[in-house]
């Protein structure tokens, strides 16, 4: 099972959490794993590479752990890029765990 929780403030994401991989197959055949991994990790990589935001992230690809925040003074335009690249993620993450919930475990807060 996968863990995932999103924290909000004031309507915008500012930290997300993985933990876990989720078992739907065998490790390096685990398609749910690898699109949720895919998923996040494209959103860390779009608010590093494209919105250029220093976010703070630590990953663990052993156990299955990425976490990242982002920082608490971002201007007003890269709040708003940040927010594309995590609203779009967080869709993504939701229509997975939609067919998968059994694999995976979203907690917005």
């Amino acid at each position: 099972m996968t863990d995932i929780i999103i924290t909000k403030n004031a309507n915008h994401i500012v930290r997300v959490e993985c933990s876990g991989h989720t078992g739907y197959g065998e490790q390096g055949e685990d398609i749910v794993c690898a699109a949720l991994s895919s998923i996040v990790q494209t959103a860390l990589l779009g608010l590093l590479t494209v919105a250029k935001i220093k976010v703070n992230f630590d990953r663990n690809d052993e156990e299955g752990k990425l976490t990242f925040s982002l920082p608490q003074d971002l201007n007003q335009q890269k709040r708003h890029d940040a927010s594309v690249i995590l609203d779009t993620m967080l869709c993504g993450i939701s229509d997975l765990y939609e067919g998968f919930s059994d694999f995976i475990n979203l907690e917005v807060i």
